[in-house]
């Protein structure tokens, strides 16, 4: 069934598939599974090229019995609010994780992100997060250090004076300017070496295609983005009578 555990002869063909360098979402199909799925299963046990079917059957029926025996999680953990279920809300962090790994962010870093998006409030303490990813302070404030540098996260202070990480809508718009200037740069570099390798020559050519195709990428991500802005942080206008 689509929504339960993979199968050992399921993970048998998601190696073949990766050997004959199948994508996750044709690997999925051919299961009758999410994509996500695969892509999760990938990940967590080696990647594309170091995915083995018997190892990665062996590492999940060893944490699920490593769970079945785990000790209670850190008091300091929030509960689950409005009746969520621990396990689907752990799986689904899980999976987006997997999804900013994939976009090359590093293992706790991307941990940290997903936590952060997940979040009823939007931000956390380092001690939070620490208690929610049940890992140490420290791993926490290396990935928050990575994540400020890219935009991606912002502090802010408390009422107790408590410094928080916070993600929102503008943090996202930052993010995604940010990106969009550092594609422009690569375009801006690679123009640079049409005067160096001479104009005319296929080398130069090349990079002048590359770069007329980075700035109209870039462009057009910066575009989206202020659009997508505008529209998304706009309220609705409310008439005299409360209709909007």
């Amino acid at each position: 069934m689509p929504g339960g555990r993979l199968t050992q002869q399921e993970r048998q063909q998601i190696a073949l598939g990766l050997a004959d360098g199948l994508a996750y979402a044709e690997i999925a199909r051919g299961l009758d599974r999410p994509t996500s799925t695969i892509t999760r299963e990938v990940m967590r046990n080696g990647g594309p090229t170091a995915y083995r079917a018997d190892l990665a059957h062996r590492a999940t029926e060893h944490r699920a019995h490593r769970r079945r025996r785990a000790a209670p999680r850190d008091p300091n953990t929030p509960p689950q609010a409005h009746g969520r279920d621990a396990e689907a809300v752990r799986e689904y962090e899980e999976t987006f994780a997997t999804v900013f790994m994939q976009s090359g962010l590093p293992k706790m870093t991307a941990r940290v992100l997903a936590g952060l998006y997940t979040a009823d409030t939007g931000s956390l303490t380092a001690s939070e997060l620490a208690g929610r990813l049940q890992v140490s302070p420290a791993s926490v404030s290396k990935a928050i250090t990575f994540l400020e540098s890219q935009g991606l996260i912002r502090r802010e202070r408390d009422e107790r004076r408590r410094e928080r990480y916070v993600v929102d809508d503008d943090v996202m718009y930052q993010s995604t300017m940010a990106s969009a200037r550092a594609t422009a740069h690569l375009g801006e570099v690679a123009r640079q070496g049409v005067g160096i390798l001479g104009p005319g020559t296929p080398a130069a050519a090349r990079l002048e295609n590359i770069a007329r195709f980075i700035d109209f990428v870039s462009e057009s991500i910066a575009r989206a983005a202020d659009q997508a802005r505008e529209i998304l942080h706009t309220k609705p206008e409310t008439t005299s009578d409360g209709v909007t």
